[in-house]
């Protein structure tokens, strides 16, 4: 971990000192590595993203020193309405309470909140280089054929996911592994700053999870789950109606037997579902539905659904009734974690000599 001093400027070094200090009047030190989690408040959270981040970053609060954002600037990439994406994310925000999030041992916050995310981001762009940025798969995903007509805050995304994860000093970022790349390109930006400027920043590395980081559309077992496409999805705020239509039609094979079997990706993918919510092994799994068929695991598996959304859902619903007790909490996160945020900046512009 980088050192906040530069030994060879005393008034580098002064500055970087009083950064220190105001970051740790935000924050009581801890040797409890750091972690910070941004998502986008797009769409609702689905069950792919509770299996694969939400239900974690609730249940290792006290195993990591975790910080939570709602990355609202890297939603507006893509053309947004305003009113919606204000709804998005309040909603967002009482999903992650519902869900678990205790804010009195983690902050959550909105980025946009804290100015420092987007004032890192321009200070990181004048070291990134465009041939890292032109390899970026996101970007090519996002804006498809049309490039041309892509916004350059669609093509910069990646350096102020950077300017997130390094403004707190976070040594492990949660992503899936379609998201390691970009930690890799934060890496670069880290090395190639405090290679130049000294050592300045931490340099983190990407917590990716092997069970439960991809799991895929109920329609089809070849894609990801997505937000953006409600039939294979299981969302979380679905009501057991729907949930219970949504499994029946989910894609099967000819097969009858239950089994984590690679070559049968549909099984495979909603016994994974089953066996993480059940917190039960694969062998207990196959066991529990063995000489069973498809409509007593699918009646199986709706029913775990809804017991597990149900209280979410309550306590969800709870939150949403007072917008201004959700905003106050928000705001307060946001006042919580802006002195670490600006005694970084501060080291970053001190280093650079534009402080």
């Amino acid at each position: 971990m980088p050192t906040k001093s530069n030994t060879l400027d005393p008034a580098k070094t002064s500055g970087k000192t009083q950064a220190a200090t105001q970051a740790q009047k935000a924050e009581p030190a801890t040797t409890k590595p750091r972690v910070f989690s941004g998502i986008q408040p797009t769409n609702n959270p689905h069950i792919g993203n509770y299996l694969g981040a939400m239900r974690h970053w609730a249940a290792e609060q006290d195993q990591y020193a975790s910080i939570f954002c709602i990355v609202n600037l890297h939603a507006i990439t893509l053309p947004q309405d305003p009113a919606e994406l204000r709804q998005n994310t309040l909603s967002l925000a009482a999903m992650l309470l519902a869900v678990g999030i205790d804010p009195q041992r983690a902050p959550l916050f909105i980025q946009s909140h804290v100015s420092a995310h987007a004032e890192l981001a321009w200070l990181l762009n004048c070291v990134s280089s465009l041939g890292w940025l032109n390899k970026m798969h996101q970007f090519k995903t996002k804006a498809g054929d049309d490039r041309e007509s892509a916004t350059a805050g669609l093509y910069d995304y990646p350096v102020l996911m950077a300017a997130d994860i390094i403004l707190y000093d976070a040594d492990l970022v949660p992503v899936g592994d379609d998201q390691r790349q970009h930690i890799e390109l934060t890496r670069n930006i880290v090395e190639r700053f405090n290679e130049r400027f000294g050592e300045t920043f931490v340099l983190p590395n990407p917590l990716i999870r092997a069970e439960g980081a991809r799991i895929m559309a109920l329609d089809d077992p070849t894609r990801k789950m997505s937000k953006s496409e409600p039939n294979g999805a299981i969302f979380l705020t679905d009501p057991p109606s729907v949930i219970k239509k949504k499994i029946a039609r989910a894609t099967t094979d000819s097969e009858r037997t239950i089994e984590f079997n690679p070559n049968r990706p549909a099984i495979l993918n909603l016994a994974s579902i089953y066996s993480l919510l059940a917190q039960q092994d694969h062998a207990r799994v196959e066991e529990h539905f063995a000489g069973k068929g498809y409509k007593e695991f699918k009646a199986e598996l709706t029913d775990l659904l809804v017991a597990t959304l149900e209280p979410i859902q309550a306590r969800y619903n709870e939150l949403m009734g007072d917008a201004a007790q959700l905003d106050g909490l928000l705001r307060a996160g946001a006042d919580r974690v802006r002195p670490q945020a600006e005694a970084t900046l501060a080291r970053a512009q001190t280093a650079m000599g534009i402080r």
